[in-house]
Parts: structure tokens; C-alpha cells; sequence
């Protein structure tokens, strides 16, 4: 993002989403079709969501590993061309809901296949084999941990290790461990191998992407699942009781939304410990996404100026308290050790001067989401004073119709009063039938230097479409998935008319008097 005359337009679609026969997205001909796709549309990026692998609920944001990638993203179709898979094996998939995820359906089908393809690599041998010895000891200080970890689960059939496993395990004994690994070595190099097909497939498709112009942002959440390989690693960069179990806990507070709050639960960091160990943990975990993608989109900025600690022994956030971060040193560290970096801030939430002056200080873009700006007053009129209205836009922003926490547009406008939906109406000149355009229409006039729609929006889909309900667990969440006809040359075009029409299909645009 050099250019200060550039601006840019962008498609929010995760992986888990893209056609596939086999039950969930990953990086076979489905990925290059939305590549082609999105360069037809004249859109130069394309933001994902964590591509770590998933634990309980399913939900990118708490992962079992903040480095590793998940598993079931490798295409198997790529394998059998290695002569790693017989393409009789995945002739005949389920038959899968081509709208949704299931996701055990996918594990109880895709692992055996990929743990398969994986055995029949390490019984090869032959010139790969260096390649594959190469990436295990360049990423040793995350793979190795992982493989064991993940081998652990499997083990003990639970990720708790806090409270499931035996306490020689969980305590990560050295003799313990080490006797482990001997008995379990094809469990361990099987773990690893998967994650070096992914690397090889990665790296493939993120050059097709890039040699298309188009760029890719990453994701990384603020915090950690506590059933982690990060936590059961790295325990001492954790707050921890009396008791060694991770206390407090983190969340939000009771708001408009929520009286009593959102307890998520995560671990919140010792930032005493992070300092000490020269903020090493965060340095690496960041270096590793941006080997992985372009830019890298920081989810809940606003916790590294203060995070919300909630006792963990509480039901609800209710009783929790604002503690201080140490952001403005870790962000200090990272620039000194990597540069100047392209990040986008997720800024949203209850902001104050210190987290815009450690946005702003660091030179990170923050975001805008255009249905949050329809509001009324306390008297119940339009607020054309919202900060989320286009008009009170300033170009650094990043400027979504929605995020993958929000409804649809087509569903959060149904769900509106009747006086907000005449506002929204008013605002941008549209009937009911044409609101997800204008809505659209609005983005890429804008201001804002980047602009961003998620898939279900350029569909026009309603809440049928929704990828997330904040704080719940359920079957519905992460499951959206697009099909493979929807990527039609008439979506294409209108997007690229949009793009061009406003200066956002890669060209620079000329600035005033120039």
C-alpha cells in the first residue's frame, strides 16, 4: 500500500468457504477459480480468515496452533497427482451439503486420506525427502511442538491438557516426553509431513494469486484457545492462579448488546513475561503469517492497549476489569526487528484516545464497517453524525458493508426498525430491492483508501448466509460455503465496472493538480 493516490477493492471469503467435492474448502481448483474470478472483477485483494487449525466449535479464532495450518485446507486432488493418493480413493466422496460445512463429517473422511497420503511420502524417500528436511528444521520451534502435541490429543482423545492429561504430560516432564516421541515416531513425522504439504500447496497458490496482482491479507487473533499447543508451549506467557489454571480470562463488557457482557474464555497474556522474553513469541507467530500472506489484519486491537480480565471462576463478564497492555512495547520490537508492516487494526469496540494513539503511532489503518453508521438518536432521528457513515470517512480506514461477525447486509436490513430502514433508504437513494447494491455502491465511493465486501454480500444472500454468531457455538458458524456456479461472469463484470468507475481496479489515480 504505497501509493497515496491508490485505492483498492477487495473480496472477504474464507477457505473453509471455496467449492470443493470434498466437504469443505481447500487449495485445489476451487481457489484458483475465485483467483481467476476475483482478477475478472478487477478486485486486487482478497482477505481470509486464520487458516490455523480448528478445535472445539470450529472457529479460526481459537486455534490449536498459532503457527501450524489446518490440515483439512490440503487438496487431495494434488496428492494423487504425487502419486501419494490412488485417485480410486477419492473417486466417490459423501455426498455433502454443497451450503454448508460438517465439519466431523469432513474429519472422519479427509484425515484418514491425508494421514494415508503422508505415510506413503515418508515411505518414498527420493529427492523430496531434502526439501521436506529442510522445511522441519527451518520451522522446528513451532512443528516439532505441534506434531507432539497433536499426537498427544489424539492419545489421550482430549486437547485439555490443563485438566485431561496426566500430570507428567501436561507439565511437559522432559523423560516423559522424550520416552513419547520414541514410542510415537510415525505418529510425529506424519503430523509434520501434513504440514509440509500444505507449505508446498501454499506456496503455489499464493503465487498464482500474487501473479494475478492481487494480494492476500492475513489474519491473526489477539488471543489463544487454552486447550493450545501455544499455551501448553508457552504457559509462562500466560496469567496463571495459584493453581496453575489460566486466571483470569478474557472478554468484553456488558454494552447495548449484551447486559451481561462476553465471556470468550481465552487466556490473557502475562505482558511482564512477554516483555522479558523480548516479546519472542509474538515476533515469530507474526513472521510466520507474513511468510503466508501480504498484509495481516490484527483482530481486537483495542486489547493491546488494555485487555478486559475476568475472573475465571465467573459465569458471565459482568465483574470483569480493564488491565494494561503492553502494545506500544511489543509494537516497538516488532518494527525494530521486521520493519514497517502492512497491518490493518480491528479497531472496533470500545475505543479511546490511548488505543487511536497507539493505532495512529504505529501507522496502522483502522476500520469502518457500514451498517454499524445507520443509527438513530435518542429521539429516535437519523444520526448523520455517525462516525460509520461514509461522509465521515477518512482515507486510512479499511471500509467493509460487514464483517464475518455481522450479519449479511440483506439480513441485518431486514432485521432493522421500520425509521432505520427508511434512513438507510434515504441515505443512499435506493428502494428495498436495490439496498445490498447501494450499499456496496457506497464502499467503493468512498473515501477510504481500501474497501472490502464479503462473498455473501455481492450474492445478495440473507442471514441463511451468516458465517458467524458472536459468543455461541454452534453448527451454523464457520459452515457457509460458496458454490462453484455462483462465480458467474455478470457478478464479475458489475464488480469490475465498480472498480473502475471509482479508481479502485490497480490503477493509480492521478491526485489533484497533478
Amino acid at each position: 500500500m504505497n501509493s497515496t493516490n491508490a485505492r483498492y477493492a477487495g473480496l472477504l471469503l474464507h477457505l473453509t468457504s471455496l467449492p470443493s467435492p470434498y466437504g469443505i474448502g481447500d487449495l485445489g481448483p476451487g481457489a484458483y477459480q475465485v483467483a481467476d474470478w476475483l482478477k475478472d472483477s478487477g478486485l486486487t485483494l482478497w482477505q481470509i480468515l486464520p487458516t490455523c487449525p480448528t478445535g472445539y466449535g470450529n472457529s479460526p479464532y481459537a486455534p490449536r496452533s498459532s503457527f501450524a495450518a489446518n490440515e483439512l485446507l490440503i487438496d487431495l486432488e494434488d496428492l494423487v497427482g504425487a502419486d501419494l493418493l490412488d485417485q480410486r480413493q477419492i473417486a466417490a466422496p459423501p455426498v455433502w451439503n454443497p451450503n454448508a460445512v460438517n465439519y466431523d463429517g469432513v474429519r472422519s473422511y479427509k484425515m484418514p486420506l491425508l494421514k494415508r497420503a503422508a505415510a506413503a511420502f515418508l515411505a518414498h524417500g527420493g529427492r523430496d525427502q531434502v526439501s521436506y528436511q529442510r522445511f522441519v528444521a527451518e520451522n522446528s520451534h513451532w512443528l516439532a511442538p505441534y506434531a507432539l502435541f497433536q499426537t498427544l490429543v489424539e492419545h489421550f482423545g482430549d486437547s485439555r491438557w490443563i485438566s485431561h492429561w496426566p500430570a507428567p504430560y501436561a507439565q511437559r516432564d522432559r523423560e516423559t516426553l522424550a520416552r513419547f516421541e520414541d514410542e510415537h515416531r510415525h505418529q510425529l513425522e506424519v503430523w509434520q509431513v501434513l504440514q509440509y504439504f500444505f507449505e508446498l500447496q501454499w506456496s503455489r497458490f499464493r503465487a498464482y494469486v500474487n501473479e494475478r496482482g492481487i494480494r492476500l491479507i492475513g489474519d491473526v487473533p489477539i488471543f489463544v484457545a487454552g486447550d493450545s499447543c501455544d499455551t501448553w508451549q508457552h504457559r509462562e506467557l500466560f496469567k496463571r492462579n495459584s493453581g496453575g489454571f489460566f486466571d483470569p480470562v478474557s472478554g468484553v463488557p456488558p454494552d447495548i448488546f449484551s447486559a451481561t457482557g462476553q465471556l470468550w474464555g481465552n487466556p490473557v497474556y502475562d505482558w511482564k513475561a512477554n516483555r522479558e522474553d523480548g516479546f519472542r513469541w509474538w515476533i515469530d507467530r507474526l513472521k510466520r503469517l507474513f511468510t503466508l500472506t501480504d498484509l495481516v489484519r490484527i483482530d481486537h486491537f483495542r486489547g493491546f492497549e488494555a485487555t478486559y480480565e475476568i475472573p475465571a471462576n465467573h459465569p458471565t463478564a459482568e465483574f470483569g476489569r480493564w488491565v494494561k497492555a503492553d502494545g506500544a512495547a511489543l509494537f516497538e520490537t516488532i518494527r525494530r526487528e521486521m520493519g514497517k508492516l502492512d497491518i490493518i487494526a480491528e479497531d472496533l469496540g470500545l475505543m479511546n484516545d490511548e488505543v487511536i494513539a497507539l493505532r495512529d503511532g504505529n501507522n496502522f489503518v483502522g476500520m469502518k464497517i457500514l451498517q454499524f453508521g445507520f443509527t438513530l438518536t435518542e429521539e429516535g432521528e437519523p444520526n448523520y453524525h455517525d462516525d460509520f457513515l461514509p461522509h465521515n470517512w477518512a482515507e486510512p480506514f479499511v471500509a467493509y458493508t460487514g464483517t464475518h461477525d455481522n450479519d449479511t447486509t440483506l439480513g441485518w436490513y431486514r432485521s432493522l426498525s421500520a425509521k432505520e430502514k427508511r434512513m438507510v433508504r434515504t441515505y443512499l437513494g435506493c428502494t428495498e430491492k436495490t439496498v445490498v447494491e447501494a450499499m456496496i455502491g457506497a464502499l467503493f465511493q468512498s473515501h477510504a483508501r481500501i474497501v472490502i465486501v464479503p462473498m455473501q454480500d455481492i450474492l445478495k444472500y440473507g442471514s441463511e448466509a451468516r458465517f458467524n454468531y458472536p459468543s455461541t457455538c454452534n453448527d451454523q458458524n464457520w459452515s457457509w460455503r460458496l458454490r462453484a456456479e455462483e462465480l458467474t461472469g455478470e457478478r464479475s463484470s458489475a464488480l469490475a465496472q465498480l472498480a473502475w468507475r471509482y479508481g479502485r481496479d490497480g490503477r493509480v489515480v492521478p491526485s489533484a493538480g497533478s
